[in-house]
């Protein structure tokens, strides 16, 4: 089979296409024909050496996909040959086969396309957790959600408003991505590199801040994160894409009643497997029933990763874009 193997870990150019074997299905493991894998700031992480969970090359990247099951371990009880599923392969999504555990794959129906669901395990699972089960954001809270233009920024925008938000603040590096984060349901969205969003968010809430706060940049982002959270404000860190990590001073929390949390999706992968599948309980019926409109940029053949790294790091895309062997 084709797949993009990393060998080295570098830049763009070390997303090479090879061929190698299918691989192999355990007992409790099934095997899928990939119709198309998404790509995610985690895999540009794990092309640099950086991602916690990317092991040492040779590697495949990429954490989530669908396609159809081709055929199913001997301890497989819930998946069948020929269904239809999105899947968290253990070892990467940029190829033409994958595997993954009975655990992580989940069947999905026929109303709900490949593109779509290729482009939603990940921010969709990621989102959820990050709101309801982390950030416990409640019925008529207030959410600040940054690269709100993004991938999990689209997405997250989208569940708050299900879960009952009052009001959704996003931040957006151009004036550009502002409509996009606007069409998906926020209900203002700052350009950072304009406007000193803790500034405009104090404003907004009329100096009490925001509720919840999803931060995948750390560094200075976090600290001024910390200038608009609300008494009683929880604010989630779940990347540092701008390469640092953000400074608390624990007497910004006590007196406050703030929490600072942090989640990965790939250590709840590995670690809690069972906390996945009741997420899917509650986002795959939201998919199913249009609920959740995935934005969707791009789709680009196998052989294209570097390009897409390239045109994800240059910060010029919005939503997902997704590889197709």
């Amino acid at each position: 089979m084709k797949a993009i193997v990393i060998e080295e870990f570098g830049g763009p150019e070390v997303l090479r296409l090879k061929d190698i074997d299918v691989p192999k299905v355990e007992a409790n493991q099934v095997l899928i024909r990939v119709a198309a894998a998404s790509v995610n700031f985690a895999d540009i992480k794990t092309r640099k050496g950086e991602f916690h969970g990317a092991g040492k090359p040779p590697v495949i990247p990429g954490l989530d996909a669908a396609g159809v099951v081709e055929s199913v371990g001997s301890n497989v009880k819930t998946i069948q040959k020929g269904d239809r599923v999105i899947a968290f392969p253990g070892k990467g999504s940029y190829a033409e086969y994958i595997v993954a555990d009975e655990r992580l794959t989940f069947p999905i129906p026929d109303s709900i396309d490949f593109d779509t669901a290729a482009a939603s395990p990940l921010v969709t699972f990621t989102t959820y957790n990050l709101l309801h089960q982390v950030g416990r954001m409640r019925a008529g809270e207030s959410v600040l959600i940054h690269v709100a233009a993004g991938g999990i920024g689209t997405t997250a925008i989208q569940i708050a408003k299900l879960l009952g938000a009052k009001q959704i603040i996003g931040t957006v590096g151009s004036d550009e991505k502002i409509q996009v984060a606007k069409q998906v349901g926020a209900d203002l969205v700052i350009n950072y590199r304009k406007q000193s969003f803790s500034k405009v968010v104090n404003e907004a809430t009329d100096g009490k801040g925001v509720d919840v706060i999803l931060d995948s940049v750390g560094g200075d982002n976090f600290n001024e994160s910390l200038e608009c959270l609300a008494m009683y404000g929880r604010i989630v860190n779940f990347n540092s894409s701008s390469g640092s990590g953000g400074t608390v001073n624990t007497k910004q929390l006590h007196g406050s009643c703030r929490a600072v949390l942090g989640f990965s999706i790939a250590t709840t992968l590995k670690q809690r497997p069972e906390m996945i599948q009741e997420t899917a309980k509650q986002v795959l019926p939201m998919l199913a029933q249009g609920k959740i409109k995935i934005v969707i940029s791009g789709t680009y053949p196998l052989e294209d990763a570097g390009k897409v790294h390239e045109l994800i790091e240059s910060r010029q895309t919005v939503g997902k874009i997704l590889l197709k062997p």
